[in-house]
């Protein structure tokens, strides 16, 4: 049985992981923590073999759990279930060597997919002292997939548009603007035009508020989120910088 610690701070969200975990074969809840503390002083025990980590937690968060197993050298592998959706926090986890990330809300069948490719993966290397570049392939292409979704574009969007819209609105130092602005100055339907604020949206480079009027249904007015136009660089066709 792989024994797993799930760090997360949410009682219900834990119980949650908890049953979904008790659903898949080969897993076994050891423990729950609700703070890196609590997490450590779990993995230092040297039992834990997987963590199922939250990153948005009171004090210390998941990433900086993730660098304090680096840096003391923990035998521990982490998948991260999490509401940061965010390129910067992805990536950096990633480069952390977690297995893989679970964006909540999520379904049942994702999470149990997350799980036994992992216990395929542990048992693989457990049962063998040396590897063929085959396997080895297999696992580092399976990673490498991970980060090339974390820079995929939504289905129906294109970086060439996407290119035109993020130009127009970082080079034009917009002040708050709405839809039906933006899509008649770079010539794109308001439908598409929409989207793409949707999306730059989520990965949190704009954000959005209702701007109500005394009469009429209220506009969605958009803010360019100046200090972190970095996030969109993966997604595009050249550094903006």
């Amino acid at each position: 049985m792989i024994k797993v610690l799930i760090v997360e701070d949410d009682p219900m969200v834990a119980e949650i992981n908890k049953s979904y975990l008790r659903a898949v074969k080969g897993f076994e809840c050891a423990g729950v923590a609700k703070n890196t503390t609590e997490a450590m002083e779990w993995i230092k025990k040297g039992e834990i073999e997987l963590v199922l980590l939250d990153i948005f937690m009171p004090g210390n968060n998941g990433i900086d759990l993730l660098v304090d197993i680096r840096k003391e050298d923990q035998c521990v592998d982490a998948i991260v279930i999490s509401a940061a959706s965010d390129i910067q926090n992805i990536k950096s986890v990633l480069r952390l060597g977690v297995v893989d990330y679970l964006i909540k809300p999520f379904e049942f069948e994702r999470f149990s997919s997350a799980l036994k490719n992992y216990k395929n993966e542990y048992e693989l290397i457990s049962q063998q002292k040396v590897m063929v570049q085959d396997e080895l392939d297999n696992q580092l292409l399976r990673q490498n997939k991970l980060m090339e979704q974390c820079e995929s574009l939504p289905k129906g969007l294109t970086r060439e548009t996407l290119q035109i819209v993020v130009e127009n609105i970082i080079e034009g130092n917009k002040k708050p603007f709405t839809t039906a602005m933006l899509a008649e100055e770079i010539g794109v339907s308001r439908v598409s035009t929409r989207k793409y604020l949707k999306f730059l949206t989520e990965i949190e480079m704009v954000s959005v508020n209702l701007h109500y009027k005394k009469t009429g249904r209220p506009i969605h007015m958009y803010e360019v989120n100046y200090e972190k136009t970095g996030l969109i660089t993966p997604y595009l066709k050249a550094d903006l910088s």
